[in-house]
């Protein structure tokens, strides 16, 4: 297998870096045109276990910087449902915020918009700098070529978290490849006692084209052409697609229940609660499994493995979560002060342990575990065995189209159907179809 570095594949991946759809509803809590020459208005994504937990991490690290400017951060955190429509609402009404959080994966379709402020040179020196950040992490920020709109904020991976004792009780190892993972679902499964080997957001629509993705870049497959062009119905998509489906399908190692699951903390949940050995999710997830009841001990995490055979062994897409300014902000200057105050080595330290986020800086330490092994483990596969989802204006699209699709793939084959491969390579088909005309 080949090994994908970050600055390896920015370039490729200059070509998706994921949009989800693109945004409606306003804020009500007033744009940047309506605050003071000393406020800002902040829209936080949420990024610990709660909206409430979100103000109460914020809240000391924003009286900071108000201490240290003399501007006062009007925060509101929103929940991920809804940040993309209330920023699209924004962007068209001009009522929205003066910085922002996005996903990263939005980078490119929200540049594409115009409402986010471009970060050329004269941004950059009032930033610090472009050198400051993970250069691939950077590059979510917009297409290839072209000024930001965004900075890297949070750095997230995924990582298979494993139950310890289940594994321990089992005499099971944690698994390298795929194969292994499948093995390992199938001796943990236990319908009857309603558990199951795995537990997936199989409902999420977010979470299904992350993998689409991942298994597609394992099988070396990509999702558009040098071009530009979506390239769903190539090989090594549709047969990671289908790959990913029967684990729920032809392996039944998860609960066709999962069907339901619309965010991944619903599989986090089950996870928490015993009621699957293993989970695939970004090491975000570390809050989310503590806050509901599991001791640090009890659960570890291995990069998430791919196929034996695989041509690649990319164990996630770029994620995490980036930082904009609204184009129409009022206050420009303290938009980028507060920017740059965000992404400052004391901010990330302060921030990176409750929202269990990795570092963006170059040469930035993860505080999110004392569990050095875990840290050192979501470290190379966010730096070493990433890729960003392609980097194009109609990734958000792609996020919609692939992603709903095999949502309603999941549903069929949790109602009793079956999904054949013909079943995939048609969806991929429409879904391609739709994005080129």
């Amino acid at each position: 297998m080949r090994r994908r570095t970050l600055l390896s594949a920015a370039p490729l991946a200059a070509v998706s870096a994921a949009g989800l759809a693109a945004c409606g509803g306003g804020s009500g809590s007033g744009g940047g045109s309506n605050d003071a020459p000393g406020e800002l208005t902040y829209w936080a994504s949420n990024q610990g276990t709660s909206l409430e937990n979100d103000k109460e991490v914020l809240t000391p690290v924003l009286e900071r910087f108000t201490e240290e400017s003399g501007i006062t951060v009007n925060l509101e955190v929103i929940g991920w449902a809804d940040l993309q429509t209330r920023i699209q609402t924004a962007i068209t009404s001009g009522q929205g915020p003066d910085v922002l959080n996005i996903g990263n994966t939005w980078g490119v379709s929200l540049q594409a918009t115009g409402g986010l402020l471009e970060l050329g040179d004269e941004e950059f020196e009032a930033l610090g700098g472009r050198d400051r950040y993970v250069e691939a992490a950077l590059a979510t920020g917009g297409a290839e070529g072209t000024d930001p709109t965004s900075i890297p904020l949070y750095g997230l991976a995924y990582g298979m978290y494993y139950n310890v004792k289940m594994f321990e009780d089992a005499g099971i190892e944690p698994p390298t490849t795929w194969e292994e993972m499948v093995e390992a679902a199938k001796a943990l499964t236990d319908p009857e006692g309603d558990v199951y080997g795995m537990s997936l957001a199989a409902g999420s629509y977010t979470e299904n084209n992350h993998f689409a993705f991942i298994n597609a870049i394992q099988n070396g497959a990509a999702l558009n052409n040098a071009e530009g062009e979506p390239t769903f119905t190539e090989d090594g998509v549709v047969d990671g697609i289908l790959r990913y489906l029967d684990l729920m399908q032809e392996h039944k190692v998860v609960n066709p229940s999962n069907a339901q699951f619309d965010n991944g903390t619903k599989s986090v949940t089950a996870f928490a609660n015993k009621q699957a050995a293993m989970i695939i999710n970004q090491n975000n997830a570390n809050a989310t499994i503590e806050s509901q009841g599991m001791k640090p001990e009890e659960f570890k995490a291995v990069p998430f493995p791919a196929p034996a055979d695989a041509v690649e062994d990319t164990a996630s897409h770029l994620a995490g979560i980036n930082l904009a300014a609204m184009a129409d902000t009022d206050n420009r200057d303290g938009a980028l002060a507060f920017m740059k105050f965000m992404t400052s080595p004391e901010s990330q330290a302060e921030l990176g342990k409750p929202f269990a986020s990795l570092p963006v800086l170059v040469d930035g330490e993860p505080t999110f575990t004392e569990d050095t092994e875990q840290a050192e483990m979501f470290m190379e596969v966010y730096s070493e065995r990433s890729a960003p989802l392609p980097l194009v204006p109609w990734e958000d699209q792609f996020e919609t189209t692939v992603g709903q699709a095999m949502n309603s793939m999941f549903a069929t084959i949790a109602t009793g159907g079956t999904v054949t491969r013909e079943d995939v390579l048609t969806a991929m088909q429409t879904a391609q179809d739709s994005i080129r005309a």
